[in-house]
């Protein structure tokens, strides 16, 4: 299951064995019994291929599918899925990206956009949090 993991992460940041043994000091061989899951990385190589790779250490150990292992996504980066733009331009966000930023019914969302990068949503509390530190900032 983790060998399957670091081969995969390896190869999708461009990585040889070669190159990931050196990023990590240890030898190409290590990384090979690894991926062949002759041997286990021990937790301080597991958490620096996590960073390496951008992605969470549950990623990197636990066993996933080929389709679960395409799905993963940097750290803090989500993707929700596809939804449907209603009549009157009303959009529901899905239930996962709803916990994840603490979405209630009722909050203000501030929408963004730029004709070249597209649109964006963000709490409309959060910009003022932002704005409030930004002026502590600017008075010290």
């Amino acid at each position: 299951m983790i060998g399957k993991n670091i081969r995969y992460f390896r190869k999708r940041i461009g990585y040889t064995q070669e190159q990931l043994a050196e990023t990590l000091n240890v030898s190409r061989q290590t990384i090979a019994k690894w991926e062949n899951e002759e041997v286990t990385p021990n937790i301080e190589d597991c958490k620096r291929m996590q960073e390496l790779f951008d992605i969470s250490l549950d990623d990197l150990v636990r066993e996933m599918t080929e389709e679960e292992l395409l799905n993963v996504t940097p750290r803090g980066k989500h993707i929700f899925g596809m939804v449907t733009v209603g009549e009157r331009g009303q959009v529901v966000l899905p239930k996962k990206c709803r916990e994840i930023f603490q979405i209630k019914p009722g909050d203000k969302i501030i929408v963004l956009g730029d004709e070249q990068q597209g649109i964006a949503m963000i709490k409309a509390d959060a910009i003022h949090s932002f704005h409030k530190m930004a002026m502590r900032k600017a008075e010290e």
